[in-house]
């Protein structure tokens, strides 16, 4: 009697549904942590423009009002942000996501070093872990 070498039908359902299992439990995770990769990007662009207001303030004893007077780019490296700047109370620097966060959203850096995300802020102590937790 020959015997047939090979897999079984079944057999294959079953390698199917545990990789599919497996991805399920992963992606999420994935997902997450390159989201949270963007967000260093949005952090530290934030933060090079905010030392470049600084710097614009000590030698013209104002902040700047957009951009271009920081000669700094409205995008990020990688464009996975968008940078505009509020004038008020000194300033705030606005990173605009634009690879669909709806755990964080936004980021922003005001001039008296408030932390922002998803429209909350540092100075609101009840927010303060949360910002903190899309900040890290």
């Amino acid at each position: 009697m020959k015997k047939n070498k090979g897999f079984t039908l079944i057999e294959v359902m079953i390698v199917v549904a545990i990789i599919g299992i497996l991805a399920a439990i992963a992606y999420p995770s994935y997902d997450e942590y390159v989201k949270r990769g963007n967000r260093a990007e949005g952090q530290a662009f934030l933060n090079e423009v905010a030392a470049r207001q600084e710097r614009y303030f000590s030698q013209n004893n104002a902040y700047a009002a957009s951009a271009s007077d920081l000669n700094v780019p409205t995008d990020s490296e990688t464009g996975k942000y968008t940078l505009s700047i509020g004038t008020d109370n000194g300033y705030t620097l606005t990173a605009t996501q634009q690879f669909n966060d709806t755990k964080c959203g936004n980021l922003t850096l005001n001039a008296i070093g408030d932390k922002g995300a998803n429209g909350k802020t540092t100075a609101n102590s009840a927010d303060r872990e949360f910002v903190m937790s899309c900040w890290r």
